[in-house]
């Protein structure tokens, strides 16, 4: 039996690539994040281990240590017998100024020593390390973004705000350290990074020379000494989180693709057996028993998988290495050490394709075994097509997973709490009624497929209307190939509707709670160094605005009732806004409570900050103050995510109790009839002096939040559409699989005078009819769960639905589904008459 199998395998070649087509591209895409996030791994490992290599100790602190390691305790190891070279690592905020005159970046670049000598653990791009305090080095990106080079003179601002000018001498890769990566940073030798940041420790101290234990003797209990290979191993295991978080989003996006698989697989091998039906009955007629078929169908499903599963490793070979050179190019410098495959990768890539095409044809194979041998005395082998019947099973069923999603769908948006809980609901319901659409599937193939080919058959003559009845007289086939789009279109729809409620419901709370044309930020974001209040005052007195709102805060204790305002209070922010701002300009929604009782001795305070700590409207706090602590009685409770201090004060109290400081943040309302650009030249020019001050428009707030939904979408839809090439691979695999089944019928089409246009014709309606099916089904349940995952985030979005991606969707769907046609099409075409007659 298993040598008749596998001569029947490669007596069909084409059946054999088509039906494993599938799995490679669902292997390939969970073989591709290992390879991706293995390569990460082990560059981040190779890149740590590269530069811990130069250590031979490190002092860091203790996990339970709150502080930096004191600079004397640099001195006490350099003093050490046996030390050769020590190297007290220095790293705060020191803000590079760019040649726009303004800080680099929306966060201060980091500043940190650079030493000289085999303790330098960076890669130097260009030129040489600083020595001197007038030298400094810059992050190569940074430099490239700023067109900074070596030899160029650049402003570094201290940390009092102070400007000093430095020469570029280096361009530093510091890769090494993410922080620094990611921000920027600027590289001192360590006694001139000491003066610039304002620490007065250090973070880490690496060592040359001298042995473990007496440098533990030294350092005390407070601080750990790690050798240099086990640092290495710190740092990148710290490092590699990221590609954890990385692997676990793109394995979900890897199994929804093996989801998929698994239907086009169940499909084929359905139709699979339903043709072979006479090879079968022929196999128990002479002597097969129903087990040797139901192991034959068996082993050739293992084989397959086997053939896809060995393909997709290749393909994800390919895929994580051409993901590492795209994230690269695009600046992601992400490090690597070659393209990594682990015997982990492929012992799973091809258990996951093995066991799921087999699992994939054990009910195919099960139905294999039902096969009389009196079938091989049929003429007419063809499955028979009609009308399909739920049945009570299918119907309770149905029910069942409709109202059980149906119910979880409205306790999660409407009923519970908005949050993680109600959420997580919300994906159980979409769970629920997919099980649901996927048992009823067959019986709406048949109204589905009369109005997704209305048109069709009626302006594509004889060929629709005959293209129209193939869809809709095999629903069960129809609606095993249709429900894998269906996945793929659901998601993407329910990814657009969340997304575009998302825009919405930000631009509806900027514009009714918060509606300010620009604001002023000091990027420094420090109660030390505030925004000057001359600027404040300057514009303030310009004509062109309707309002100037200060916005100050100071980070203090705030003890709830009953508890005690000791060092062990809880830190919050307390703040003012300026003059009768809060309910005119700035209008949060209160749940309990209202702005106007905000009087002397009262306070009203953020949604969340109530929830954290327990308090409701009518109770008093204690916040501490330099004049020692202070009640405040609650008056009211805001919702909204309102860029407000979490107890929010009269400013003549916040006055009396911390003086008057510059405001954090600065809000400018224009008045009407003046245009926005100059307004935006005058605010900018009144902040032009102050290299930490930015400016930052209402338009360009929405059009960052709009970019970064975009970028969102723009991912997962790369993502998702795995799982719609796939389902379009199983629309084709279908369609070519149908071809040969129908050879007989297409054949007496072709002698009654249906020409082969008209027969290529009738098969791409066909598949353009069973792809709108699909894709219809799956915005429907895309934009209804959509709603639900919008109404389980927070009680105040807004659900939008995006007309336009959606019609699209349909359509690519529709155009997609006629060009996976086009060869099933062409082969039934090229097919001689006499010859299929004879079949």
């Amino acid at each position: 039996m298993l040598r008749t199998t596998l001569a029947g395998l490669r007596a069909h070649k084409l059946r054999l690539l088509l039906t494993a087509v599938a799995i490679t591209l669902g292997v390939g895409f969970i073989a591709g994040t290992f390879v991706l996030t293995d390569s990460m791994d082990s560059g981040v490992q190779q890149t740590f281990a590269r530069g811990a290599d130069k250590v031979d100790y490190a002092v860091r602190p203790s996990a339970t240590a709150s502080e930096d390691i004191p600079a004397a305790l640099v001195g006490r190891i350099r003093s050490l017998p046996g030390v050769k070279d020590v190297h007290g690592q220095v790293k705060g905020d020191a803000a590079l100024v760019g040649r726009d005159g303004k800080t680099v970046g929306d966060m201060q670049t980091v500043g940190l020593s650079v030493p000289d000598g085999r303790l330098l653990r960076y890669d130097l791009d260009k030129g040489r390390v600083p020595r001197g305090s007038g030298e400094a080095v810059l992050d190569s990106r940074t430099a490239g973004r700023q067109h900074f080079s070596v030899g160029d003179a650049v402003s570094v601002l201290d940390s009092k705000g102070a400007a000093h000018r430095f020469t570029v001498v280096g361009l530093v890769d510091f890769g090494i350290d993410q922080d620094a990566s990611m921000r920027g940073a600027v590289g001192f030798d360590p006694a001139t990074a000491a003066l610039m940041t304002g620490e007065k420790g250090v973070e880490e101290i690496d060592v040359i020379g001298s042995d473990r234990a007496a440098i533990a003797a030294a350092a005390g209990p407070k601080y750990e000494v790690y050798t240099g290979k086990r640092l290495g191993e710190t740092l990148a295991k710290a490092a590699g989180a990221d590609t954890k978080i990385i692997r676990t989003g793109l394995l979900i996006f890897g199994l929804v693709a093996m989801l998929v698989s698994a239907l086009v697989i169940y499909n084929t091998f359905t139709i699979l057996i339903a043709q072979r039906m006479r090879e079968m009955a022929l196999l128990r007629c002479v002597g097969a028993t129903r087990r040797q078929v139901f192991g034959g169908v068996v082993a050739e499903s293992a084989v397959v998988g086997l053939v896809g599963s060995v393909t997709g490793l290749l393909v994800g070979l390919g895929l994580g290495a051409g993901a590492m050179a795209l994230f690269n190019a695009l600046g992601a410098n992400m490090p690597t050490a070659g393209v990594a495959l682990t015997p982990r990768t492929v012992v799973v890539g091809l258990l996951v394709g093995i066991v799921v095409t087999v699992l994939s044809a054990l009910l195919p194979a099960r139905a294999a075994t039902r096969v009389a041998p009196v079938a091989a005395l049929r003429s007419d082998l063809e499955p028979g097509g009609g009308r399909f019947r739920l049945g009570w099973v299918r119907s309770v069923l149905t029910a069942v997973f409709a109202v059980g999603g149906l119910g979880a769908a409205f306790l999660g948006a409407v009923v519970m709490e908005k949050g993680e809980s109600s959420m997580f609901m919300v994906a159980g319901a979409g769970g629920l009624m997919f099980l649901a659409v996927v048992t009823v599937m067959p019986a709406l193939v048949r109204p589905l497929g009369r109005v997704a080919g209305a048109i069709p058959a009626r302006l594509g003559g004889v060929p629709g209307r005959l293209a129209v009845e193939n869809a809709r007289r095999s629903p069960h086939r129809t609606a095993t190939t249709t429900i894998a789009l269906t996945i793929g279109v659901g998601l993407m729809s329910l990814f657009a509707v969340v997304g575009a409620s998302a825009k919405v419901s930000s631009e509806h709370q900027l514009q009714q709670q918060f509606p300010v044309d620009f604001q002023v930020n000091n990027e420094l974001n420090s109660e030390s160094r505030p925004i000057p209040r001359a600027l404040a005052e300057g514009l303030g007195k310009r004509p062109e605005f309707e309002r100037v709102i200060e916005k100050k805060e100071k980070e203090t204790g705030v003890a709830a009732p009953g508890a005690s305002l000791g060092a062990e209070a809880s830190q919050a922010t307390v703040g003012m806004v300026s003059g009768d701002a809060l309910g005119t300009v700035l209008k949060p929604e209160f749940t309990s409570g209202s702005a106007a009782a905000l009087k002397p001795g009262t306070a009203v305070v953020g949604d969340l900050f109530a929830k954290d700590r327990g308090l409701a409207t009518g109770a008093t706090v204690q916040v501490r103050t330099p004049r020692g602590p202070v009640p405040v009685k609650i008056v009211g409770i805001y919702g909204g995510d309102l860029p407000l201090p979490d107890v929010l004060v009269p400013d003549t109290d916040f006055a009396r109790h911390f003086g008057s400081p510059g405001p954090n943040a600065i809000y400018v309302k224009v008045k009407d009839g003046v245009s926005a650009a100059s307004a935006r030249t005058v605010v900018q020019d009144a902040a032009r002096p102050y290299p930490t001050v930015k400016v930052a428009s209402a338009a360009e707030i929405k059009e960052e939040f709009t970019d970064a939904i975009d970028m969102m979408l723009m991912i997962f839809g790369g993502l998702l559409g795995l799982a719609i090439i796939i389902a379009l691979f199983g629309i084709a695999n279908t369609l070519t699989l149908s071809v040969v089944e129908r050879t007989r019928e297409s054949a007496l089409l072709r002698a009654l005078g249906l020409t082969r246009r008209q027969l290529r014709r009738m098969l791409s309606v066909e598949a353009l009819v069973m792809a709108v099916i699909g894709a219809f089904t799956g915005v429907v349940l895309g934009v209804g769960f959509g709603w639900a995952a919008t109404g389980s985030m927070d009680d105040d979005a807004v659900f939008a639905v995006p007309y336009l991606q959606i019609v699209g969707f349909i359509a690519l769907a529709a155009v997609a589904g006629v060009l996976a046609a086009v060869l099933p099409a062409r082969r039934a075409a090229k097919a001689s008459i006499v010859e299929s007659l004879s079949v």
